[in-house]
């Protein structure tokens, strides 16, 4: 999917909403434990019931990574059905890899040619030789760390150097030598507010991928006024808030219910440039 199908795709739905599959295998309903793969059959029914609200999807890699085996199976068959299923969903790796090259090589072959995922997030924290190699296969998208939403960013992305840069922002212009925007995006933290400002004075046309909103408490209005591009710009993910809504035997229908009200909220701040 390229950036202008990504765009055709949010005016259609009138919806950027990304639901995150943070998939715990000790919240999910207990009912669904006696399944022979409950996340899997978590999954399944939290994206029929979101995908009319939705345009992506974001399975976090380390919610499966932690039940070995069979995770990396619930991933896999997860993944399979959005691509069968729901093909209009654009698929996301939140696994924020990034190595030496040839060990990058190998995680862009896995999300890339074994899974046949869209999009992957990376670390861009040992540089362009660990990043690139995400970038050789086209059509794919890398995501890439810049403002990050947890309370720790503030460690290191705001730090400056001599000549007052802060270091997202040098992440941001030297990663803009890589690739351009219809093969990169950025992660922003929906928590930084009016930064927002200060992103798109540097990246004005890159999609930004923004976690935050919903349990972390980023605001969906305030994203938008500082972030939303002519065309859009924005792919906002919420996950605890909307799959974890209910825990008893309707909780796929109130998923449901609760992407809908987001994708309602983005309709209302699509209006200001569709």
């Amino acid at each position: 999917m390229n950036k202008q199908q990504l765009f055709e795709n949010i005016k259609r739905k009138k919806s950027f909403l990304c639901v995150g599959l943070d998939t715990d295998i000790k919240k999910i309903p207990e009912h669904l434990l006696k399944e022979d793969d409950p996340i899997f059959a978590f999954n399944k029914a939290i994206i029929d019931a979101t995908a009319p609200y939705c345009i992506a999807y974001k399975p976090n890699l380390a919610f499966y990574e932690s039940m070995g085996v069979k995770g990396w199976t619930a991933f896999e068959k997860t993944a399979q059905y959005l691509k069968t299923n729901h093909p209009d969903q654009f698929i996301i790796a939140d696994a924020k890899r990034g190595d030496i090259g040839n060990t990058s090589a190998m995680y862009a072959r896995t999300f890339f040619e074994e899974l046949d995922i869209d999009a992957v997030t990376v670390a861009p924290y040992m540089g362009e030789d660990s990043v690139t190699p995400f970038l050789t296969y086209e059509g794919k998208w890398v995501i890439l760390l810049a403002l990050t939403s947890n309370k720790g960013s503030h460690d290191f992305q705001l730090t400056t150097d001599a000549e007052g840069e802060r270091l997202f922002e040098k992440v941001l212009r030297k990663s803009q030598e890589w690739a351009d925007d219809e093969s990169m995006m950025y992660v922003v933290g929906a928590t930084q507010g009016r930064m927002f400002e200060d992103i798109r004075k540097i990246a004005p046309n890159h999609f930004l991928l923004v976690p935050g909103i919903g349990a972390q408490g980023g605001s969906l209005e305030e994203v938008c006024r500082y972030g939303m591009t002519r065309e859009c710009g924005l792919i906002v993910n919420s996950s605890r808030a909307i799959i974890y809504a209910d825990k008893g035997e309707t909780f796929a229908k109130t998923a449901g219910e609760e992407a809908r009200k987001v994708q309602q909220q983005m309709e209302e701040q699509l209006k200001a440039i569709l």
